[in-house]
């Protein structure tokens, strides 16, 4: 079996158990070479890295330097000193240009005008050698822990099987097999070979402003350290993006060969090293023999399309015919072997229209061992399921059934929805829309944001099938963001998907889809149960990592350069960037410097302030409003068993006030007297929590307490954008006035029963204030919270949410009590059932959580919560 058993560097096994090499120490006189010191380099750093600061400056600032200095001299001479220090992290020159022109361009005659010019044109692709850029992923310390060497079947504690990271998905498991058939494999390391690309544009007021990056990546990282943006994903180059003003069929068969060429061409040298093991240095210090293999391809449909040498409106992945995607016809997935038997058997024109494959061409993948492109298209969950099937479609589908339904009155009610998506409650990582759904340039992350809110604002203006349709399909876009999927999720997703398919027919029905709905990107959906099973949790594997890519490889270099012939200086920027980072690795496996990826839990070993020094003037404990830093470090909060809890909450660093208050200072300022008595209540059930019947005339607490504005909830999140170890934070605000304007009180999920499932074991609640007090030498952190009733015994059935209403006592006043922090659970999202009225045009989102009779719990919020408020 493929095992990445360690060895020698001469490609000996070493005994089990066997230390690790310890990392190179370079020149003990000099560790910070090429830097004279560790604070030179995170000056470098800073200007050149972080803050991004142009040549002219820095000569300003070094002059500054200079002149603060005694002795005049300042850390660097000037930029060029500083670039040069930087560049001789590797001085090697690792960008190499490789040409492409037309098959007869040394047959045309110069000046011939009737050969088109882009048939006389060179093209050039900048490429770096991908084994080295795999071979520093894979030494990287940095992803030492997040690291598979191996591929592994994971099963979770109902014995089902669990897919996560790529390397416990099937494929890679399936490959490892293959090579284990050769003897001279045993015990080697099995490098799959993630790639991706997606052209971008760096600026719309420019000419010649497009990039076509592509990407490098391994799949034994894993997802997490990939999602995380550092050294687990590198660019890899840039490819030619051949132009013509007027494009016809020889045009773009020409492009075709073009990127075809290109991509075996910068893999070409790596053949060899994917049928034979290479000794290779791995995070953890140890040497492996490596044997590498062309693994998923991740891009958005076009570039699939291209890839897969198939007519764009087919599916890469599969048979199916484009004018049935979706039909009960047999299909069967695509292969090289089976499309060179349709080469030799159809005709071109048969080819195209019956089984829409290209015929002049085949996919650059067949050129290597074990390499299928249509199975190794990766799923794309921001393009086929966020940006296509939601954004592109369903979005538009509902505007044209009101525009259908409603004739006349269209305008006013598409005008009402948006009313009623900006009244949506501010929740952490929400984007709100103060005008709607009114603004012309979409991102993926405004996609997102809307799927959170749009269902509640629209369910009272469309039919019930039309609702559950998209409730089906948030559910299957939830499920499948997921960092872990068992089985039980997986039968999950298909029946969300089965439901989506046949809810979806009203759009038939309605006439917007009247032939009915053959789509390839809503098609892709049906491919991910088995691609998950195949390679793992598709958050991993998403174009939406390839574009937050982008800032760091191309627009901020771009940015950076002078614009003019741009792509050169582009090159150098990353490989100063690169160097940068991977000299910070080299230090942090030396114990010298922490990392600041968020997947990595390196510890500062060294302060670049000695002790001694007082720090209190260089870095005050300056806290933000709520009183608290978000820069404070998490720690894990463990259970019994060695994993991370459920959920922590803590009151913010620092409170409202620095004095103590009475109780009733506190309760007459935010209109709740009675707070003394609740909280003598509170406390005689903390003391006696065997009583049942709490009395009304407990004894008054007469201790002072400290008031605050917020808490902050921890709690465990891997499907979120969160660190590594899954943890998330989010603020729970109770606060009179948000940033001197009106008042923010979160509403929270209560523990009820832990008993129960999802949200049959929880409340809800409206935090009205957080306080804490000691009472006998015991300290109380609370909260005073206004509670919600839970309406109906089940969610909605066309929401899918649950629904709750203010609770009122007898007298017509709101239900308050006073609770331990330890009972919330984490924040909670409520949505006003807003019915069909206009609402009233000087209603505001802040006062929305008064203005309602009713609410949803919005379980779209996060991912966390989907998992939670079923």
């Amino acid at each position: 079996m493929v095992l990445g058993t360690p060895c020698n560097a001469d490609g000996q096994d070493l005994p089990p158990d066997s230390a690790p090499n310890p990392p190179a120490d370079g020149d003990p006189d000099r560790p910070w070479y090429p830097f004279n010191s560790r604070a030179q380099f995170e000056l470098a750093d800073l200007v050149y890295h972080r803050d991004e600061i142009p040549a002219g400056r820095l000569d300003d600032l070094m002059d500054i330097f200079a002149a603060l200095d005694t002795s005049g001299t300042p850390p660097f001479a000037n930029h060029k000193e500083l670039y040069d220090c930087i560049d001789a992290i590797n001085p090697e020159r690792t960008w190499q240009c490789i040409s492409v022109t037309h098959a007869d361009a040394n047959t045309f005659v110069d000046g011939d005008p009737s050969v088109l010019a882009w048939k006389k044109a060179t093209y050039d692709m900048w490429i770096r050698d991908p084994k080295t850029l795999i071979q520093k992923q894979l030494s990287n310390p940095e992803i030492k822990d997040f690291i598979d060497y191996a591929p592994r079947q994971v099963f979770g504690d109902n014995h089902q099987r669990v897919w996560s990271d790529f390397m416990t998905g099937n494929w890679a498991w399936e490959q490892c097999n293959k090579l284990s058939e050769d003897q001279e494999n045993h015990g080697a390391m099995f490098v799959p070979i993630i790639l991706g690309s997606d052209k971008t544009t760096v600026s719309v007021a420019t000419g010649n402003n497009e990039y076509w990056p592509i990407y490098i990546s391994t799949g034994n990282v894993h997802n997490c350290a990939r999602r995380g943006h550092g050294q687990a994903v590198n660019l890899l180059g840039f490819l030619p993006i051949p132009k013509k003003f007027e494009s016809d069929a020889e045009f773009h068969a020409f492009r075709r060969h073009v990127l075809h060429t290109c991509l075996s061409v910068a893999f070409e040298s790596m053949k060899p090293s994917m049928t034979k093991p290479e000794v290779t240095l791995c995070a953890d210090g140890h040497y492996r023999r490596a044997i590498y293999g062309l693994g998923p391809y991740i891009g958005d449909y076009p570039e699939q399309a291209l890839l897969s040498c198939i007519v764009q409106g087919w599916c890469p992945k599969c048979t199916a015919h484009r004018k049935n995607l979706d039909g009960k016809d047999d299909v069967c997935p695509r292969h090289h072997t089976h499309t060179k038997v349709l080469l030799e058997t159809f005709s071109s024109k048969v080819l195209w229209k019956e089984y829409g494959i290209i015929d002049d061409i085949l996919p650059f993948t067949a050129a290597f061992p074990r390499a299928n492109i249509h199975e190794l298209i990766a799923p794309d969950i921001l393009h086929q399921i966020i940006k296509g099937t939601f954004k592109d479609h369903i979005v538009s589908w509902v505007e044209s059934y009101i525009e259908w339904m409603y004739e006349e009155n269209a305008p006013a009610i598409l005008a009402e929805i948006d009313c009623q998506i900006a009244l949506a409650p501010s929740f952490p990582g929400l984007r709100r829309f103060p005008q709607g759904r009114g603004f012309k340039q979409w991102t993926g992350n405004d996609s997102k944001a809307l799927m959170k809110v749009f269902l509640p604002a629209i369910v009272d203006f469309i039919p019930s099938k039309m609702s559950k349709a998209i409730t089906a399909f948030l559910e299957f876009c939830y499920i499948v963001r997921q960092s872990s999927l068992d089985e039980a999720d997986l039968e999950a997703l298909d029946s969300a998907l089965k439901r989506f398919e046949i809810e979806r027919t009203i759009f038939e029905q309605v006439g917007i889809h009247p032939n009915g709905i053959s789509i390839p990107r809503i098609h892709a959906l049906r491919h991910y149960h088995q691609l998950i099973q195949q390679f793992g949790a598709p958050n991993g594997l998403c174009t939406s990592i390839t574009e937050s890519k982008h800032i760091d490889a191309v627009r901020k270099p771009w940015r950076k350069s002078n614009q003019h012939e741009a792509l050169g200086q582009m090159l150098i920027t990353n490989q100063r960037l690169e160097n940068i980072a991977y000299f910070r690795a080299k230090q942090f496996a030396k114990g010298k410097c922490k990392m600041d990826n968020e997947y990595t839990t390196g510890l500062l070993k060294t302060p670049l302030v000695p002790e001694g020094v007082n720090t209190e003037a260089l870095d005050p404990d300056v806290s933000d409003e709520d009183g608290f830093r978000d820069d404070t470090a998490l720690e894990e909060v463990e259970d019994a068993n060695n994993a991370i809890s459920e959920a922590i909450v803590e009151l913010a660093k620092s409170p409202f006030t620095r004095r103590l208050r009475t109780f009733a200072e506190m309760g007459n300022d935010i209109g709740h007297p009675e707070l003394p008595d609740l909280i003598a209540q509170f406390v005689y059930q903390q003391r006696n929590p065997e009583v049942i019947d709490i009395p009304q005339d407990c004894p008054q607490i007469l201790e002072k307490a400290y008031s605050y504005k917020s808490a902050v909830a921890t709690f465990h999140a891997p499907s979120d954008l969160c660190g590594a170890e899954g943890m998330q934070r989010q603020r729970i605000h109770a606060n009179s006035s948000w940033q001197n304007g009106a008042p923010h009180y979160d509403c929270v999920f209560v523990e009820k029963d832990p008993s129960l499932a999802g949200f049959r074991g929880l409340f809800v609640a409206q935090v009205m204030l957080f306080f804490s007090f000691s009472y006998r030498n015991v300290f109380y952190p609370c909260a005073l919270v206004q509670w919600f009733d839970v309406i109906g015994e089940d969610p909605c059935p066309h929401t899918g949410m649950w629904m709750v209403e203010p609770e009122f006592d007898e007298d017509g006043d709101r239900v308050v009590s006073v609770i331990h922090l330890d009972s919330i659970m984490r924040p909670a999202h409520l949505i006003g059932i807003y019915g069909r009225d206009p609402l009233p045009c000087n209603l505001k989102h802040t006062d929305s959580l008064s203005a309602f009779a009713a609410f949803y719990v919005n379980r779209f919020s996060d991912y966390h919560a989907f998992q939670l408020a079923f």
